[in-house]
């Protein structure tokens, strides 16, 4: 893809176009995005919807010039005030200055080594006029103001992994804001945060989304957010466009509440019939990362082949509870035990993490085969026809076809990904499952029909699960026990009824009042 157009755009021409786009793998096969065309006028959003896998963010990635790895373009153009994004020349004139990028990964956008006002002070000057050390830093204590966090200088000097997940997301739209770009392309930003978080971010980015003619591409999963701020909507399946139009404002659904076909489910799969001899516990865990004290005297027992949820705030200490459960973490004191039929058994494959970073957990140069492959072929296959079969039928129970099986996770989208971390872990046979966010990136239909995986597990093979998740919805339908972490401290636990229906602590009710959508009882 090549051209330099130059002509200059009257304020009636569109922000940025994409005409006829498409997308497959370089070493071929069926494309990602197809025929694909829109417009994004000044001072509007295009919101873009589908299902995980659809292409969504091969779109959204376009607009800067970037397909990912194994990928090429095969046909089509794209147009970003009136330049080629695609072309390197036009791509370092546009990139930060006239479109920004931001993702539902932080940890992508901040290099962790440098601390956050060395960031912001670098993307002022390669993206704006100030030069002057005066002008950069006022420049940097104006972005942090503008995204509603502290300017001072004990601030400006923490480390990307002394932020809490949403100081970290609010750090990043702060840095893609450096350059005053006038489209912002958008790609799930508040997918990874907790439902208060994720409501402040909502609406700092309405705010940002008002500055005069800015424009915007928002990816999301969350209907009622789109119909709010969106001009246009366009809806991606198998990468086509196939409806495009104003949006409509339909009551949120949960996630937990869709079928995998779309409709309403008809069952609570709480009740799972299996037996509650033995099961997880957790006894006096505390947990530091360095110095720094993370978990303080948690406790908490999940019976086996039973679900209890974990949620609190972001930075409450939840994820560090699952690596610990998991036994990726070395707690500082307490312990960790599973029991099973009144005997106790070492952990090893019996317990078993799903990451919320699918990115982070997957080898970047092994293909999605290979990392099925080996637990098969160590755990239960002993020939590689065994395992091959073996790892089509768990890519299948997760909604995916077995081309993906040739794939490296580059060339996989987000949702993805994280269907076949899931795979993986499955693949190992584990007796409990510890889920850290597992559908955060996912859509409504394909995390719907993965949860529903999980108690199809649970019935069949008595699969004890722990479920970490800003979902309060997904708790309460999937889960018989939560517990509520907060400051790395358990305030509050009992039975999901109970709990949700009549919280005691202030936290719990904090989180159910910013709730996506109606949490049912």
């Amino acid at each position: 893809m090549t051209g330099h157009a130059t002509a200059r755009l009257s304020p009636a021409d569109p922000l940025a176009e994409i005409s006829g786009l498409s997308l497959g793998p370089a070493a071929g096969g069926p494309p990602v995005l197809h025929d694909s065309c829109l417009s994004v006028p000044r001072g509007q959003v295009l919101g873009v919807v589908g299902r995980s896998g659809s292409g969504k963010s091969s779109l959204a990635y376009s607009l800067l010039g970037h397909v990912r790895p194994g990928l090429e373009v095969r046909a089509g153009t794209v147009r970003v005030a009136g330049l080629d994004p695609f072309d390197r020349a036009n791509a370092r004139r546009l990139r930060g200055r006239v479109v920004s990028y931001l993702g539902q990964d932080p940890a992508s956008s901040l290099n962790p080594a440098l601390r956050i006002g060395t960031q912001l002070a670098e993307g002022v000057r390669l993206r704006s006029s100030a030069r002057r050390a005066h002008d950069v830093r006022a420049r940097v204590e104006e972005l942090l103001l503008s995204v509603r966090l502290p300017a001072d200088r004990a601030f400006r000097r923490r480390l990307p992994r002394q932020l809490s997940g949403g100081q970290a997301q609010r750090v990043a739209l702060a840095l893609a804001l450096a350059g005053r770009p006038g489209l912002l392309v958008l790609d799930e930003p508040t997918s990874g945060l907790d439902p208060v978080l994720a409501d402040g971010m909502r609406g700092l980015l309405a705010e940002v989304l008002s500055d005069g003619d800015r424009a915007a591409l928002l990816v999301s999963h969350d209907p009622a957010w789109i119909a709010s701020v969106a001009d246009d909507v366009i809806r991606l399946e198998g990468g086509r466009i196939v409806a495009a139009g104003t949006p409509k404002a339909p009551g949120p659904v949960p996630p937990s509440a869709v079928s995998p076909t779309g409709g309403p489910r008809s069952e609570n799969p709480r009740s799972t019939g299996t037996s509650s001899v033995g099961g997880l516990s957790v006894r006096g865990l505390h947990a530091a990362h360095g110095r720094a004290s993370v978990l303080y005297d948690v406790s908490l027992t999940v019976p086996a082949g039973s679900c209890t949820a974990v949620v609190g705030p972001s930075g409450s200490g939840k994820t560090t509870l699952a690596r610990c459960v998991a036994g990726l973490h070395r707690p500082a004191r307490g312990s960790v035990e599973w029991r099973e039929d009144g005997a106790e058994r070492g952990r090893g494959a019996a317990v078993q993490l799903v990451a919320q970073d699918a990115r982070g957990a997957l080898n970047p140069r092994e293909s999605v085969g290979g990392a099925l492959m080996r637990p098969l072929r160590s755990v239960r296959c002993h020939s590689a026809q065994d395992a091959s079969q073996e790892a089509v039928r768990l890519l299948g129970l997760v909604g995916l076809d077995a081309d993906v099986l040739a794939r490296r996770p580059g060339e996989l989208s987000g949702g993805q990904r994280q269907r076949v971390a899931l795979a993986r872990t499955l693949a190992a046979e584990p007796r409990v499952l510890v889920c850290d966010e597992i559908t955060s990136a996912l859509d409504p239909e394909t995390a719907s029909g993965v949860l529903n995986l999980l108690d199809s597990l649970r019935r069949t093979r008595g699969l004890t699960v722990v479920m970490v998740t800003h979902d309060l919805s997904a708790a309460a339908r999937r889960a018989e026990r939560i517990v509520v972490l907060d400051a790395g401290r358990v305030v509050e636990a009992g039975p999901v009824d109970r709990v949700l229906v009549a919280p005691e602590h202030p936290v719990t009710r904090e989180l159910l009042a910013h709730a996506d959508g109606p949490v049912p009882a």
